[in-house]
């Protein structure tokens, strides 16, 4: 998707310092941040939502979220999609929003 800021950070068109990556997900940090530590992880293949990804993809995220939150040690921490009209960019990404109270409105 030409207009896709996922898209474009994935392919270098706009810089990003990714917190990791491998040949099929990419982490960076959100630029709007809504806890101490929030991250977006987003499959480098440009997918629409998560009903439109293939079990492969969805292990192989999962797998990267935990090894994110063990080798930083993230504490209190909670998993965000947005699906269909809730997502504001429309690429697949699963948020760790990290150090967050148990009682936070998210």
């Amino acid at each position: 998707m030409s207009d896709c800021i996922f898209c474009k950070i994935i392919q270098g068109e706009i810089p990003s310092k990714p917190v990791y990556q491998d040949s099929d997900v990419i982490v960076i940090n959100d630029i709007h941040p809504q806890a101490p530590v929030h991250l977006l992880v987003i499959p480098k293949k440009h997918i629409v939502d998560v009903m439109d990804a293939d079990s492969k993809i969805v292990n192989t995220l999962f797998h990267v979220i935990q090894k994110i939150i063990k080798e930083k040690k993230i504490r209190n921490y909670r998993l965000v999609h947005n699906g269909g009209d809730a997502a504001y960019v429309k690429h697949m990404h699963i948020h760790i929003l990290g150090s967050v109270a148990v009682d936070r409105n998210l």
